[in-house]
């Protein structure tokens, strides 16, 4: 799909007005029963080893582990840019995301692609609901995803804050993100929400400035934990304060029972922005 006419879609409700015009105004409570497939999707070795680079992740013959994701992001925007979707796709909020391959995926396979959204429930902040990915090949299952989402409002003290992860302190790395993080992500993910893009954007939507993918930051930590990694592997993430860009983060890593701790936090103050696991399967 291509990004502008997605962006423009995505960001019409959100608009007033405008959002109270037939076919883009939001009327719904409850989210659609809405699955949507692509068959027979080839692999881009361009394109994934652009994105291997920009995650840095090893050049293999595989695709990187989060890689499927951006076979499946145009349609996550599908079905959040539905009239039938409750929720502008505009200021939704991506909170946690878990990834299970069950093998690694060849470069060369074709792939079916499955997106559904489900599972709307209460959260401390609003409410929160969970877009899952599954994608074949050949019949077989090789890959899966649950992205959480929040979309803020009237929040439920009782209910889960959401998931928590075991600690893992920074280990003395450190990365430089640039300023045009964000864009050179949107080039090869398709997900240019103007939060990440420009300084302008970002101020016009609530942030100080623009501010990294967190897609991307978990692809960058997954990438320099790769090699250590099982072929069948879940990643776990729950994505905490936001990356301004430029600026620099922290990463840190330890090895638990079934595999590795990671996290992302600040140079300077120690907040977190990512913390995470990995599980062998």
């Amino acid at each position: 799909m291509d990004g502008l006419p997605v962006l423009v879609k995505a960001a019409l409700p959100s608009i007033p007005v405008v959002n109270l015009l037939p076919g883009i105004r939001k009327s719904g409570t409850d989210l659609p029963d809405l699955s949507l497939t692509r068959h027979d999707v080839p692999v881009d070795v361009a394109h994934a080893a652009a994105y291997a680079a920009l995650c840095g992740f090893p050049r293999k013959d595989t695709l990187p582990l989060t890689y499927p994701h951006l076979l499946a992001f145009g349609l996550h925007m599908e079905i959040m840019t539905d009239t039938a979707f409750p929720f502008p796709a505009i200021g939704t909020v991506h909170l946690e995301n878990s990834i299970t391959q069950h093998r690694p995926i060849a470069v060369t396979e074709q792939l079916q692609v499955t997106a559904h959204v489900e599972h709307l429930r209460p959260h401390t902040k609003g409410r929160v609901f969970d877009m899952v990915t599954t994608i074949h090949s050949r019949g077989e299952l090789v890959w899966e995803e649950t992205s959480t989402f929040l979309r803020r409002g009237k929040g439920d003290d009782d209910a889960s804050p959401g998931t928590t992860f075991p600690e893992a302190a920074p280990t003395g790395t450190v990365w430089q993100l640039p300023a045009d993080l964000g864009r050179r992500y949107a080039a090869v993910s398709g997900d240019h929400n103007p939060i990440h893009l420009y300084l302008l954007t970002a101020k016009a939507l609530g942030f100080p400035r623009q501010i990294a993918h967190g897609m991307w930051s978990k692809a960058r930590c997954v990438g320099a934990l790769e090699n250590r990694l099982p072929n069948a592997v879940r990643v776990e993430v729950a994505f905490k304060k936001p990356i301004l860009l430029p600026g620099s983060v922290a990463f840190g890593s330890k090895p638990t029972n079934d595999g590795f701790a990671f996290s992302l936090s600040s140079p300077r103050s120690g907040a977190p922005h990512l913390a995470g696991v990995t599980t062998a399967l």
